[in-house]
């Protein structure tokens, strides 16, 4: 109810905002020809996924065809810059996430671009938990297993992760920082092909966002031992958090939402972020987002904003604690 009341807020914003724009919005009714929402990422990953799920109902609603466009490289920097130094007129937007406005500015010394400064806020979409994975075979069955064979052998097993300074990496950081642990990390260019690369088990443990590893839990193909979240996941409430199963306090986890590139039209944002809660309203669309983990959120623009501000003064000193820094 919530979000849909949010629909109709929004709805009354956008008309607002297009009369106050007048004329210069009055030249076509946008949108007019096909959107590009740029992923920042491979496809395959939770991002994608959340994306594709999105795109396809925001197109139904806007009347144009949203084509998604995975840019991967530089955890995410690639695709966040140059949805950013792309025309602000509405057909370029971005799906963000956690580390494209808050781990990356922590992270890299360079950025070729400003989370803040440089994009229009649209709308928070999901919170997205993050998992602890095994491939099979693998000796350990629980946390406490994992942990206790990490310290008979510290530096011998490996952990995948998405890339450097994704949250996943970090989540396997934090790891290995309060469980007191050794594991080398294997960065891969998302999560896509981390993921091949456990179930065929030539790495054997993966910190991965829960959406793209439930299918493969289920199935047999990942081992799932816990959740990141402060909170049991409700798609898996039988997989145990991290945090009740042997290291208190342990918490991460990712979220998407969009952005524009910064000075779209006040009219063509309220539009988008109108037709991205319709988006999350609906049955199909929350059943899918559900089905695999994501915690269907939905904003307006100034609270995404707000939103940003907070997980960049959130991360950064989570960031410096694990030294984890990339030129």
């Amino acid at each position: 109810m919530k979000i849909r009341r949010s629909v109709l807020g929004l709805a009354a914003i956008a008309a607002f905002a297009f009369a106050a724009v007048g004329p210069a919005s009055a030249q076509g009714a946008y949108p007019e020809r096909p959107i590009t929402m740029v992923v920042p990422f491979p496809a395959g990953g939770s991002t994608d996924l959340v994306a594709r799920v999105v795109a396809e109902k925001m197109s139904q609603d806007l009347g144009q065809q949203i084509v998604v466009d995975n840019r991967g490289g530089a955890g995410g920097n690639v695709g966040a810059a140059a949805a950013a130094k792309a025309d602000p007129d509405g057909y370029t937007i971005l799906m963000g996430t956690v580390a494209t406005h808050a781990l990356n500015p922590a992270l890299y010394k360079k950025m070729p671009y400003d989370p803040v400064k440089d994009f229009a806020p649209i709308s928070l979409l999901v919170v997205v938990p993050n998992v602890l994975v095994v491939n099979p075979d693998f000796p350990a069955h629980s946390v406490a297993e994992l942990i206790a064979l990490l310290k008979a052998k510290p530096g011998e097993y490996s952990y995948a992760s998405s890339g450097n300074g994704t949250p996943l990496h970090l989540s396997g950081e934090l790891f290995k920082t309060m469980a007191g642990v050794d594991m080398v990390h294997v960065p891969y260019k998302g999560a896509g092909p981390a993921l091949i690369d456990v179930m065929g088990g030539h790495v054997p443990i993966m910190f991965d966002n829960l959406p793209s590893s439930t299918e493969h839990i289920k199935a047999g193909k990942l081992r799932g031992l816990a959740v990141t979240t402060a909170e049991r996941a409700p798609s898996m409430p039988d997989l145990p958090t991290i945090a009740e199963s042997g290291l208190p306090g342990y918490e991460t986890y990712t979220w998407n939402a969009l952005f524009a590139p910064a000075g779209t039209p006040p009219d063509v944002i309220a539009k988008l972020n109108e037709a991205a809660l319709q988006a999350l309203a609906d049955p199909d669309v929350q059943a899918k987002l559900q089905g695999f983990g994501a915690q269907v959120k939905g904003s307006t623009p100034n609270e995404l904003a707000a939103h940003v501000r907070a997980e960049l003064a959130k991360w950064a000193p989570v960031v410096k604690t694990s030294g984890a820094q990339i030129d």
